[in-house]
């Protein structure tokens, strides 16, 4: 028998999916300004630090941060299939909305306890195409990513 649940908590912490609105959304608490974290999301130099889901330092990252503007981040173990994207909206240090792999890509920053809640959304078109994502184990490689950023952050604040 199967079930169908509109939104589920999955047995990671932090992370949902929404069959309603097609997202699967990562929540996270950085103990760091939202400035910070803004930064670490459109800086080449630090992206290039954290982005991969393997924890490998990208071999090339381009951001050119305007609406409109294109970002290519290239892992070396995936060379042949660079991450791409156009920028939609910017709104330092609390929204950045990015178009990627026919998905709306979006990162909320706030200011929470101290620091900062992080809400990262893959919004699909359809159903269909969250299915697929989930299949596609996007879940386990956006989890780890934002794992990655929570760990560089906390690295930089380190004394």
């Amino acid at each position: 028998m199967t079930v169908s649940i509109q939104a589920q908590t999955a047995p990671e912490e932090g992370f949902t999916i929404d069959r309603i609105a097609h997202t699967l959304r990562f929540v996270r608490h950085l103990d760091a300004p939202r400035e910070w974290v803004f930064e670490a999301w459109t800086t080449p130099e630090q992206l290039t630090a954290w982005w991969d889901a393997s924890g490998e330092r990208l071999s090339a990252c381009e951001v050119d941060l305007r609406v409109g503007g294109s970002f290519r981040f290239v892992s070396p173990s995936h060379a042949h299939m660079p991450f791409t994207g156009t920028y939609l909206t910017i709104v330092p240090p609390e929204l950045l909305e990015f178009r990627a792999m026919d998905a709306l890509g979006r990162v909320l920053l706030e200011e929470a306890d101290g620091g900062s809640r992080m809400t990262v959304e893959i919004v699909c078109n359809s159903a269909e195409h969250l299915e697929h994502y989930v299949r596609l184990g996007v879940a386990h490689g956006t989890g780890k990513t934002c794992d990655n950023i929570v760990a560089f952050i906390a690295a930089r604040t380190a004394p």
